[in-house]
């Protein structure tokens, strides 16, 4: 039995799909416990390639049972759509009901007015880069104690007041933004009509959870985004707006800490971040522009095309401490086959003193400090155990080991599942 939570140890784009998937051949359950569907996770099986949202990683394998948990927050829309294409391509049964996909009726629901409200905000000064699609809002009104949850849209009695009030504390907002409210009339029917499709699948998540650790299943639970990204521990205000550390995961699963077995963190061989905000290690000529193009750095949601750079060590050694991780999961390092050097940051000059650790503020003005590995120019796609890596390849990974403070338990040398170096089991 384990219950194992998979993190973000960088600022998302982590490459966590991948990672969720190949650990959940060993899963009996898997939870996506927090954010909603600006997390785009890609998987990559046989050639063939599938782009989830909402819906785990997990649901690829057959005997395993997916939770969309209470922490995270659901556009019924995208939901209903990606569980339509998963259909199409015999990947989920919809009469199975929640034996296969359980989604929490305490899950917020995102809903016109708060992807009203991201756009208009986007489009205007002060713009934090997210992906407009409502998820800021709707914690917003989490937070505020005024949110419409998934249950709600299961009773019309319930819903309508619930909406109409949401309306209406939107309202002098909206106007400000110089915007325009759906009506209620144009949001009513058509949510209690998603609320209908997804009744089958709408229970008590956390009860399921607790079940399975009753029973001493293993259970990953799934984040989504990046502890750079974590409202309370990341690059404020350039985060996003929920919990994304391992910390999150009991809150958003509904679990308590001692049921914790483990965290595995996820980082790429490299940097990667989207939207603005600090980013010390950022790569602004031909070399980030390679890495974009050879690791089709392009957001899995928006397209948009993710900013690169070095590893940026201080900030991962962060992660690690700030989520309790006990071992890493590196993705991408098939992408630094060629380069001549590669670079690590392993610190920082802020105003001429030096900093070992990532400072509270002040992080645009941070020179990375680096030191400098040959690179090699082998192709690694074909490794499946780290002694045919290229002794190049093998320095490199055991440096940032040593530098992390952390065990590396996973190497990816391809997007596919099968492109991988598995050193230490996930349970």
């Amino acid at each position: 039995m384990g219950v194992v939570v998979v993190v973000g140890a960088q600022w998302g784009d982590e490459g966590k799909g991948k990672i969720v998937d190949l650990y959940t051949q060993d899963a009996d359950v898997v939870v996506r416990y927090g954010g909603g569907a600006n997390a785009g996770h890609t998987l990559v099986v046989d050639g063939k390639k599938v782009v989830l949202h909402l819906v785990p990683s997990g649901v690829l394998h057959a005997k395993t049972r997916c939770v969309l948990a209470q922490g995270t927050v659901v556009d019924p829309a995208v939901l209903l759509s990606e569980m339509d294409e998963l259909t199409s391509r015999g990947l989920l049964d919809p009469s199975a009901a929640h034996a296969r996909l359980a989604i929490s009726d305490r899950a917020h629901v995102v809903l016109p007015q708060h992807v009203v409200v991201d756009r208009l905000r986007e489009a205007g000064a002060g713009a934090l880069g997210t992906t407009k699609r409502g998820i800021g809002p709707a914690y917003e009104d989490k937070a505020a104690r005024r949110g419409v949850r998934l249950g709600d849209l299961l009773d019309r009695k319930r819903f309508e007041p619930k909406l109409v009030a949401n309306l209406e504390a939107w309202a002098p907002v909206v106007s400000a933004l110089g915007g325009e409210l759906p009506p209620v009339s144009s949001i009513l029917d058509v949510y209690l009509a998603h609320g209908e499709r997804l009744r089958p699948f709408i229970c008590d998540t956390a009860k399921i959870v607790a079940d399975a650790v009753a029973r001493r299943e293993n259970i990953l639970l799934e984040g989504a985004q990046g502890t750079m990204l974590d409202v309370d521990h990341g690059t404020y205000p350039f985060v996003t707006s929920s919990s994304t550390t391992a910390g999150g995961a009991c809150a958003g699963a509904g679990i308590g800490p001692t049921a914790i077995t483990s965290v595995i963190g996820i980082t790429k061989a490299y940097a990667t971040r989207v939207g603005g905000g600090p980013f010390p290690t950022e790569l602004h000529g031909a070399e980030g522009e390679r890495l974009r193009s050879v690791g089709a750095e392009f957001g899995a949601t928006t397209g948009r095309p993710r900013r690169c750079g070095w590893l940026d060590m201080p900030a991962l050694r962060f992660a690690v401490r700030i989520n309790g991780i006990n071992a890493l999961a590196m993705t991408k390092l098939d992408v630094l086959s060629g380069f001549e050097e590669l670079r690590i940051c392993v610190g920082y000059e802020l105003h001429g003193q030096p900093l070992s650790d990532l400072p509270f503020d002040d992080l645009e003005s941070l020179v990375p400090v680096y030191e400098t590995l040959p690179g090699w120019t082998e192709n690694i796609s074909h490794c499946r155990t780290i002694e045919e890596l290229p002794a190049r390849a093998r320095a490199y990974v055991a440096r940032l080991e040593e530098l992390a403070g952390c065990k590396i338990g996973l190497v990816s040398v391809g997007a596919d599942r099968a492109e991988t170096i598995q050193l230490v089991p996930a349970f």
